[in-house]
């Protein structure tokens, strides 16, 4: 008897395609979860699911014993709001049809920091994920580098498009970057194991470094020089701003990431490692992998 189908809500996107796509090459039964299922076209099955509607969320997750939790909307005005009660409709949801395991990706931080509203909004999501009793398993990961994802395009296009930068102070704050390709292999990683469940880990790359190092050691990458000057004058909002006139995000997305910027996000926790023993490839290496993909696609 074939195990169980597992759900990928957020299976379209950066992380979520990625996580689809290795599940279903070691022969899991995926489903998909889209509002638009009959527009999509990756490996799995797509169903019909939509955080504000409780009714699709279960007919989603019916009959399935696990589900992978990628969903959050940074674009949006209320996107702390909105993300609490799609978490709450989430639980609820996995609680009424059997869901033996939730996993969910998060970020990095520490609770003691004041955090930003971003990273606290991926803690709220934490605990309403596991409030109807279903046993939740927590990766947090900071900087998530690979084709596609905001941090990383705002990264790049940053680096391709200036030659020297007057910077906001937060670039000498410290984060440990992770190749997308290693924050899912965790994701398959703890996949059904019992010592996984309700339990938090953190993931990161080998290397620890400050905003402004891998600024720089993308130009390196790319064969490019970089002048970096930080100063104090350039405030959340004007920083964004700064980033939507040298880079394709939109101004509110950037300003939640740029928020989150002043506080550390490093790995302080290595227990992961004792349930999946990846070694995470280094930072020099995650970003050519990262423009790989990009010249493959053509972009």
């Amino acid at each position: 008897m074939s195990p169980a189908p597992v759900l990928v809500a957020g299976g379209t996107g950066f992380v979520g395609r990625r996580l689809v796509a290795a599940l279903a090459e070691q022969g899991e039964d995926v489903r998909v979860m889209t509002r638009r299922p009959t527009s999509y076209s990756g490996p799995g099955v797509p169903v019909r699911g939509d955080v504000e509607q409780l009714a699709s969320l279960e007919s989603s997750l019916a009959g399935c014993r696990a589900a992978y939790y990628l969903v959050h909307s940074l674009d949006r005005p209320d996107f702390r709001a909105h993300d609490a009660a799609a978490a709450r409709s989430f639980a609820q949801a996995a609680a009424a049809s059997g869901v033996e395991q939730i996993i969910y990706l998060g970020g990095l931080g520490n609770d003691e920091d004041d955090l930003s509203s971003h990273l606290r909004s991926r803690r709220e999501v934490e605990g309403l994920l596991g409030s109807t009793g279903v046993p939740v398993t927590v990766l947090r990961a900071g900087i998530i580098v690979g084709h596609g994802g905001i941090s990383w395009e705002i990264t790049r296009q940053l680096v391709e498009h200036l030659p020297a930068m007057i910077t906001p102070r937060w670039v000498r704050t410290r984060t440990q970057p992770i190749a997308v390709d290693d924050v899912v292999g965790y994701l398959v990683g703890v996949l059904d194991r019992a010592d996984a469940l309700g339990r938090v880990f953190e993931v990161g790359g080998p290397d620890v470094l400050e905003y402004k190092e891998m600024l720089q050691r993308v130009a390196a990458v790319e064969g490019k020089s970089l002048l970096v000057v930080p100063v104090p004058l350039l405030s959340p909002a004007l920083s964004s701003r700064w980033l939507a006139l040298v880079t394709d995000v939109d101004v509110r997305s950037g300003r939640n990431l740029i928020d989150s910027m002043v506080n550390e996000v490093v790995v302080t926790d290595h227990s992961i490692a004792d349930v999946v023993p990846l070694t995470p490839k280094g930072y020099d290496d995650a970003v050519r992998a990262a423009l790989d993909e990009r010249r493959r696609e053509g972009r």
